[in-house]
């Protein structure tokens, strides 16, 4: 454990005692929310509903309700400008999507958290050790939430790791968070068990006829043997497991890959800059994520009625292509209500039309097939926009 968290802590620039290893990220989520409802502070927690029903979960398992504000369609994060009011919400989350850091529109919801005396939780699942900074070089978030799961930076399935702010305003409860994420109980011995064959089963699994392969994953689910990277528990307002900190294989896998992250970041910030460079009037972002290793490159589509067909093309071509986030609240949640969410919302017009037209292209590919996939992306817009006329 001494050194993932000391590698983190150089990676970071930051002390190895503050970082806290767990199972999963949302599970280390849920005991800062957990925290911050038992200091009190029972107000809302601001975040987004571009993302992950399990983003979400934590808060609401914690006992406290998630408020969406719209984001911005440059950073795909919140937008400073569309904050709700202030007595509303008493955490931000600033997520880092796809891992695009967006510095200043950060900084800005920093302040405004600040001014509201909320706690800010950086989401960096998607950026594993990167970090929102000042001038000065400091963190900026209170909280920062980095991933070593599923179609994360790093091949490793599976941990978590939370990053506590030594200088955290609020002492009483940056104590209890530590207190929290050090107690967590390692995984029983079906949940270990799962995390430790969950490549050979995916191996196994993916080999399978669609209805056979479904049918057996619920089956090995049902009995607690296969650990999904989002269970059906996690698309109704539930966590599939709770308090679950990390086992030695847990960790030993995360030592493993940790050294591997820089070449794998070299990879994807190339990839990045291609896409950049080839598909700018489908980026608003454009140029600003040069240089950023994103996990997926997002896209948006001309017209939003092309981007299944858009989908479609691409997986015909055997480019993977993914659709993080659509639905809202990926990968759909049984009932809206229980997650407080209404799609309507006048607020969230930028994020509704985001959900419409991404689409997301690989990163963890060398350059020359980034510019094949630029370019099949180019032949099957044109081609689905002929289409249609």
């Amino acid at each position: 454990m001494d050194t993932v968290r000391t590698s983190l802590a150089e990676l970071t620039s930051t002390a190895a005692e503050d970082w806290h290893l767990v199972f999963k990220a949302r599970y280390g989520m849920q005991q800062v929310f957990a925290a911050l409802n038992a200091a009190g502070e029972a107000r809302g927690v601001m975040t987004q509903s571009l993302t992950c029903a399990t983003a979400v979960d934590p808060i609401m398992v914690a006992g406290l309700r998630p408020v969406y504000a719209d984001i911005s369609d440059q950073s795909l994060a919140l937008d400073p400008d569309r904050l709700l009011p202030a007595e509303s919400w008493g955490a931000l989350v600033i997520q880092h999507t796809f891992g695009i850091v967006d510095a200043e529109r950060s900084a800005r919801l920093v302040d405004a958290a600040r001014a509201n005396s909320a706690l800010v939780v950086e989401d960096s699942a998607h950026g594993l050790a990167r970090m929102v900074r000042d001038g000065a070089g400091s963190p900026l978030a209170d909280v920062s939430v980095h991933s070593f799961g599923a179609e994360k930076s790093l091949p490793t399935k599976f941990g978590g790791a939370i990053w506590v702010n030594p200088k955290m305003a609020d002492k009483t409860l940056r104590d209890d968070i530590t207190r929290r994420l050090e107690g967590m109980r390692p995984p029983g011995a079906r949940l270990g068990f799962a995390a430790r064959t969950y490549r050979l089963q995916m191996a196994v699994l993916r080999r399978l006829p669609g209805g056979m392969s479904s049918a057996a994953r619920r089956a090995l689910s049902s009995v607690k043997l296969f650990e999904p990277a989002v269970a059906l528990s996690e698309q109704e307002g539930r966590l599939a497991h709770s308090d679950v900190g990390v086992s030695p294989w847990v960790v030993g896998h995360m030592s493993e890959h940790l050294p591997g992250l820089p070449a794998l970041e070299a990879t994807r910030v190339a990839a990045v800059a291609v896409y950049a460079k080839a598909l700018s009037d489908l980026m608003p972002w454009g140029a600003d994520v040069v240089g950023q290793p994103l996990i997926r490159m997002p896209l948006l589509t001309p017209d939003a009625a092309d981007t299944g067909a858009v989908v479609g093309g691409l997986r015909e071509r055997g480019i993977y292509v993914g659709t993080w986030y659509r639905p809202a609240l990926f990968p759909g949640v049984a009932d809206a209500d229980t997650y407080f969410y209404d799609a309507n919302d006048p607020n969230l017009s930028v994020t509704r039309d985001v959900i419409e037209r991404i689409v997301n292209l690989p990163t963890a590919v060398t350059e020359a097939e980034a510019e094949r996939i630029a370019r099949s992306t180019r032949e099957v817009i044109e081609a689905v926009r002929n289409a249609r006329t």
